[in-house]
């Protein structure tokens, strides 16, 4: 099957796709996009998140099929975002980077919710961001960046 999508505002077309294969993959494996990564590849851990028309999604449940006609924006496409470059820089300095798996998929998530809620209490937070899973910092490092982050965009 033939899949066209516009991922990072440039409409790309991927030949040959099989019925199962995840989105995930097409934009790791065929579209070169490595910044969404394949870790559970059952929605729980949330290193895949992307966002899908707009809505934060897990890339590896969703079938690249589904994706056809749509738009998808990925960590990578976030480069030139404001509000995302805030969030990357506050992650560092808030030493929320360890391994940096995870990393990913958190900065598409607060970012999510930094569009929706400027400024996000610690439960709100803590509620964005719990499908994202890290094995590294302990999380408070996480939620210190993102409540950095939404002092600098806001401001």
């Amino acid at each position: 099957m033939r899949v066209s999508v516009t991922v990072n505002g440039t409409q790309r077309q991927v030949d040959d796709v099989w019925e199962g294969e995840s989105l995930l993959y097409v934009l790791r494996e065929r579209m070169g996009l490595p910044g969404s990564k394949n870790a559970c590849e059952q929605g729980e851990c949330g290193s895949c998140t992307v966002y899908l028309d707009g809505v934060s999604v897990c890339a590896c449940l969703v079938a690249a099929g589904q994706a056809a006609g749509r738009d998808v924006r990925t960590v990578e496409g976030l480069a030139a975002d404001d509000g995302a470059h805030a969030l990357r820089e506050a992650f560092v300095e808030a030493g929320a980077v360890q391994c940096g798996f995870c990393t990913p998929g958190l900065i598409v998530a607060a970012h999510d919710l930094l569009e929706r809620v400027p400024r996000p209490d610690d439960a709100e937070i803590r509620e964005a961001l719990a499908g994202n899973l890290c094995r590294c910092t302990g999380y408070e490092q996480i939620l210190d960046a993102v409540r950095r982050a939404a002092e600098r965009t806001v401001g």
